[in-house]
C-alpha cells in the first residue's frame, strides 16, 4: 500500500483540500483504488457544534459522521466512500487515548504525546488502509505548518514513514507564492520559510504544490527548487482558476504531477483518462444556457457555510448545459427591504438548512414569493420546515404557525422536534444523522425525477413536519411525495399545481457530484431554464 501526505503552509484556506481531491481523481483515472482522509487538529470531537462562521458547512457521511467540509470535495472528486475513519481531529485522539488510560490498557505508564498520541494517529492511517483495500491512502493534514496543535499529526506521518518504508510514502506540501503588487513580481521567501520550518520537525516534502495568482516562470521555479531542496520538476505550478474549481485536476495533469506521484511510489498504472473532465469543464466553461438562482441564507457572508449546495447547483448546470449565476441573498435582507425587491428577476430561488431564529421571517417570505409567483422553489432541510410554515399561514390561513424551535409557544406547531429528540441533552453528534431510506409516491415529481421508489438520503436535523396537520395540507394541494417507509416522518414535499415547488427534509447536496448531479437539483435547475426562457 502506498501512502501520500498533503501538508500546508504560509497560510490557511490554500486549498490543500482540493488539492488532495483532485491527485485522488488523476490517480483513480489511472485505475488505482483511492481511499481518503482528513486530520483535524482543532480538540472539538467533530464540527458538528461549531458556527459556519467558523469551520464553514459541516458534512455529513453515510453512517452519520459529522466532518469537515474537504470531505465533501473528496466524494465529489472521487468514487471513494467516505465513513466516520476518513476524518480525524485532536479531539477524538485524545478522548480516544484517556478512555484508554481509564481503563489501565497503559498498564501503569505514564501516558505522553510520544508515543501514545501519535500512535493512535498512525493507527487510524492503517486502520483506513485495512477497511478500504486501498492501492494507495491519501492524508490530508489541517491548519498550517508550525501551528502547535498540529505538531503531534505531523510527528506521527514523520514516524509512519520511517516504519512503512520511504518507497511506500511521500509528503506533498502545498505552499502560497504571494504576489506584491507595488513590487510587481512573485516573491518565494514564505514558502521557504515554510519548508524550513517542516524540515525542522523532520519532513523534507517530495512535491511542492505552488498557489499563485500569476504564472511561475523557469527562474522562480528554479529558485524554490533550490532553497527547498525539492527538485526543478518537482515544483508545481497551481494558478488560481478562471472559472471552476473542476479544472484543478486537469492543471495538475498538464504539471505532470500524477507522472511524478506514481514515479516516486513506483507505481506502473496507464496515464489518466479525463476526457469525461473535460466535458464536465466545457458545460461549466461555456454552457449553452444561462439562469440567475438566488441562495437564501443566514451565512451567506462567507462562502464555506453552503458549499456542496452551491457546488450542487452548478452539477445541476452541468446536467442541463446552463451555467448558472448564484445571487447569495442574507435573509435578513428580505425582511428590511421585501422579497418583491430583493428577489425580482431571478429564474430559481433556493433555501439551504440552516438553526436559530436569525433571518427566518426572511426565509418564509421568500418561500411565499417563489410559490406565489410561479417561481422554481427548491427547500433544503430548514428550507422544507419554512416552505410548510409558509403554506400554513398564508394558505391554511393558519395565523402564528411555526415551529417548535423559534416559537416555542407557537399555536400551531407545524414543525415540532421529533419524539426521539424529546430527551437528548446533549448537542454532539445527537441529531437524526446520516443516510435514510425514503419512501416516494407513484407518480409524483420526485419519484418521476430519481427514477425509482425508493431512495437513501443523508440527514441532519432534530425537528420535523407535524403529522396533526398533515390531512389540512393534503386537502389544500399540498402533497407530501417521500416519507420514511413506515410513513411517519415526512421527507419531501413538492406543490401539485405550481410549475416546480419541492423541499426536502434531508440534504441532498451531500450526494451530489459533477459526473453524478442530484435528480432534485437537476430537476431544479431544468425548471429554472424552463422559467427564464418563458419570461
Amino acid at each position: 500500500m502506498k501512502y501520500i501526505f498533503v501538508t500546508g503552509g504560509v497560510v490557511s484556506s490554500l486549498g490543500k483540500g482540493l488539492t488532495a481531491a483532485s491527485l485522488g481523481t488523476l490517480l483513480e483515472n489511472r485505475g488505482l483504488k483511492v481511499a481518503l482522509q482528513k486530520f483535524d487538529p482543532y480538540l472539538n470531537v467533530d464540527p458538528g457544534t461549531m458556527s459556519p462562521y467558523q469551520h464553514g458547512e459541516v458534512y455529513v457521511l453515510n453512517d452519520g459522521a459529522e466532518t469537515d467540509l474537504d470531505l465533501g470535495h473528496y466524494e465529489r472528486f472521487t468514487n471513494t466512500k467516505l465513513t466516520r475513519f476518513n476524518n480525524l481531529t485532536s479531539g477524538q485522539v485524545y478522548q480516544t487515548v484517556l478512555d484508554k488510560e481509564r481503563r489501565g490498557e497503559y498498564l501503569g505508564k505514564t501516558v505522553q504525546v510520544i508515543p501514545h498520541v501519535t500512535d493512535e494517529i498512525q493507527k487510524r492511517i492503517l486502520e483506513l488502509g485495512q477497511k478500504t483495500g486501498a492501492d494507495v491512502v491519501i492524508t490530508e493534514i489541517g491548519g498550517t505548518t508550525g501551528d502547535i496543535e498540529g505538531l503531534p499529526f505531523l510527528e506521527a506521518i514523520r514516524e509512519f514513514t520511517l516504519d512503512v518504508g520511504m518507497s511506500n510514502a511521500i509528503f506533498v506540501h502545498v505552499t502560497y507564492v504571494p504576489f506584491i503588487k507595488a513590487a510587481g513580481e512573485l516573491k518565494t521567501k514564505p514558502t521557504q520559510q515554510s519548508v524550513a520550518k517542516l524540515r525542522e520537525i523532520g519532513i523534507a516534502p517530495h512535491i511542492l504544490i505552488c498557489r499563485c495568482e500569476q504564472p511561475l516562470n523557469k527562474e522562480l521555479r528554479q529558485k524554490m527548487s533550490l532553497f527547498c531542496n525539492v527538485p526543478y520538476e518537482a515544483v508545481i505550478e497551481e494558478k488560481d482558476v478562471e472559472h471552476s474549481i473542476y479544472e484543478v485536476p486537469l492543471m495538475l495533469q498538464r504539471e505532470r504531477v500524477d507522472d511524478l506521484v506514481c514515479r516516486l511510489l513506483q507505481l506502473e498504472v496507464p496515464s489518466a483518462d479525463m476526457s469525461h473532465w473535460q466535458d464536465i469543464i466545457r458545460k461549466l466553461i461555456a454552457p449553452q444556457h444561462q439562469v440567475r438562482i438566488g441562495v437564501v441564507g443566514k451565512y451567506i457572508g462567507l462562502n464555506d457555510a453552503y458549499k456542496s449546495v452551491f457546488e450542487s447547483v452548478s452539477h445541476g448546470g452541468v446536467a442541463n448545459d446552463c451555467g448558472v449565476q448564484i445571487e447569495r441573498v442574507d435573509a435578513e435582507d428580505i425582511e428590511k427591504n421585501g422579497a418583491a425587491a430583493t428577489l425580482k428577476g431571478l429564474s430559481g430561488i433556493l433555501v439551504p438548512g440552516g438553526f436559530g431564529e436569525r433571518g427566518i421571517e426572511g426565509k418564509i417570505a421568500a418561500a411565499g414569493y417563489a410559490r406565489e409567483h410561479g417561481i422554481p422553489y427548491l427547500g433544503l432541510c430548514l428550507g422544507m420546515q419554512i416552505a410548510t410554515i409558509e403554506f400554513a399561514r398564508s394558505v391554511l390561513k393558519l395565523e402564528g404557525a411555526g415551529s417548535t424551535e423559534f416559537e416555542p409557544t407557537t399555536p400551531y406547531p407545524v414543525i415540532a422536534l421529533l419524539d426521539e429528540q424529546k430527551k437528548v441533552t446533549q448537542k454532539g453528534g445527537t441529531m437524526r444523522l446520516g443516510s435514510q431510506p425514503c419512501r416516494l409516491v407513484e407518480g409524483s415529481r420526485a419519484a418521476e425525477l430519481y427514477g425509482t421508489s425508493l431512495v437513501h438520503e443523508r440527514h441532519r436535523h432534530r425537528y420535523e413536519f407535524n403529522n396533526l396537520f398533515r390531512e389540512q395540507y393534503e386537502a389544500a394541494g399540498f402533497s407530501f411525495s417521500g416519507t420514511s417507509p413506515d410513513g411517519k416522518l415526512v421527507e419531501l414535499i413538492e406543490l401539485k399545481e405550481h410549475p416546480f415547488y419541492m423541499a426536502s427534509q434531508f440534504h441532498p447536496e451531500f450526494q451530489s457530484k459533477p459526473s453524478a448531479p442530484h435528480p432534485l437539483f437537476r430537476g431544479f435547475i431544468a425548471a429554472s431554464l424552463v422559467h427564464q426562457s418563458r419570461r
